[in-house]
């Protein structure tokens, strides 16, 4: 091929200058890409192929990396929202049984009833704390209550039945406060809230586990366990009211174990059940007036009727 760059000799006639190729076909110097491609394309394909498989697993590995930023920052937001989850739990079995209980009892004594129950319930919460005992957040069970769970057993049988009677003192103040109200501004309503507080915690001084009594026999008499017992099965013989069943499965097998597991005499089970006689009396004397302020509780706050039922001890 001539160079255009060069004239031709003088009296020869002009020769016509070439046509360049195509770049397609032939690709210039200036083609060619950077970092020496062969201008045939061979390198170029082989270059754009590992240019995607490079970008393909940037890629993936952003992805991944992206996935687990993700995974660590949801573990993060669930401890985050972990207590929260316990006030949850709480509020959310308090308003399935409030509004299960405004079916029986209307809506405004449904709410003050829970109200009485979370107050029993932080009863126990509160010394649970002061007895270095974690507990968990109170739940509400539709028609049997509420529970608080403890993560373990008190060091021993007199902490035990601390705990055990601390939730129906606070409890007891609670159905108080109703009585006090309803004598103060007359409200029928307020004195059936009061009664039913005040026999809410008498119940849960029958001397049986699950039940707070139960819990106070560990310290003053263990063997009123099983007089706990035969309560409730009367109860239930008398009543036929289908839900002690719950109790008395619950509480016969609590007191079998219990009492089978001091009948090994271990060193452990020993020192578990020893308490002093002054603080068995002092056990004692809470739980029996206790018992004989609830009752006089119940007594003075007694209604004839309300919403179509009656709160009365005749």
């Amino acid at each position: 091929m001539d160079n255009p760059e060069f004239s031709l000799p003088q009296g020869a006639p002009p020769r016509p200058l070439p046509t360049a190729a195509p770049s397609s076909a032939y690709p210039s110097q200036g083609a060619i890409a950077p970092g020496g491609e062969n201008p045939f394309g061979e390198r170029s394909r082989a270059g754009g192929r590992l240019a995607d498989v490079r970008k393909r697993i940037g890629s993936a590995l952003a992805a991944a990396a992206a996935l687990i930023a993700k995974f660590f920052a949801a573990i993060k937001g669930a401890v985050l929202l972990l207590p929260k989850a316990k006030v949850l739990t709480t509020a959310g079995t308090a308003l399935v049984s409030v509004v299960l209980y405004s079916l029986v009892f209307g809506w405004w004594f449904a709410v003050g009833f829970v109200v009485l129950l979370f107050v029993h319930e932080m009863g126990h919460v509160i010394q649970l704390r002061r007895e270095g005992i974690r507990a968990g957040a109170p739940v509400f069970i539709p028609f049997l209550g509420a529970v608080v769970g403890m993560k373990q057993m008190p060091d021993d049988a007199l902490a035990e039945a601390r705990v055990g009677l601390a939730g129906p003192i606070l409890g007891s103040l609670g159905a108080a406060a109703c009585l006090a109200l309803a004598l103060a501004t007359g409200s029928t309503e307020l004195r059936a809230l009061a009664y039913v507080g005040f026999l809410l915690n008498l119940i849960n001084l029958v001397p049986l586990t699950p039940f707070d009594g139960g819990r106070a026999m560990a310290a003053m008499a263990p063997a009123m366990w099983f007089v706990g017992l035969g309560v409730t099965v009367a109860l239930l013989l008398v009543t036929h009211i289908t839900f002690l069943w719950i109790f008395v499965l619950l509480g016969g097998y609590d007191t079998y174990r219990r009492w089978k597991l001091r009948g090994t005499r271990s060193l452990a089970q020993a020192a578990y059940y020893r308490v002093s006689p002054r603080a068995r009396m002092l056990v004692g004397t809470v739980y029996i007036a206790l018992v004989a302020l609830l009752a006089a509780g119940m007594i003075d706050s007694e209604v004839v009727h309300y919403a179509g039922h009656t709160f009365n001890v005749r």
